[in-house]
């Protein structure tokens, strides 16, 4: 079992089935992208740079892909909690897939042409 895994394991049902959407939705939008364990927490990278990160808290969950998206995506992020480079969600306010395609996608197009 590798630290993601290990990781999925440490959190409750609700959190887990979230997380996991979260996981699936970002292996969909960028197939080429790595699992990998950054700053602490499970994330992808792409092209050996940071995509997208993602954590379950005690009351909230977060993604984490940096400040170009979510200034790119203010209007898409209207009822989130909002900070430089964070998303922060609930179980009851999942964000749309939707959102989530137009993030990585931002970051993928950020990592190519910048490699940031």
């Amino acid at each position: 079992m590798d630290a993601i895994d290990t990781y999925f394991e440490t959190l409750a049902g609700p959190q887990k089935s979230a997380l996991q959407r979260i996981r699936q939705i970002v292996r969909t939008a960028a197939p080429g992208a790595e699992e990998a364990i950054s700053y602490g927490m499970p994330a992808f990278k792409y092209k050996k740079r940071y995509l997208i990160g993602y954590f379950a808290f005690k009351n909230h969950m977060s993604i984490f892909p940096g400040a170009v998206p979510v200034a790119a995506l203010g209007d898409k992020l209207i009822g989130f909690k909002l900070s430089k480079g964070t998303i922060q969600f609930t179980i009851d306010n999942p964000i749309p897939k939707q959102t989530i395609l137009d993030i990585v996608n931002i970051r993928l197009k950020d990592i190519d042409k910048n490699g940031e």
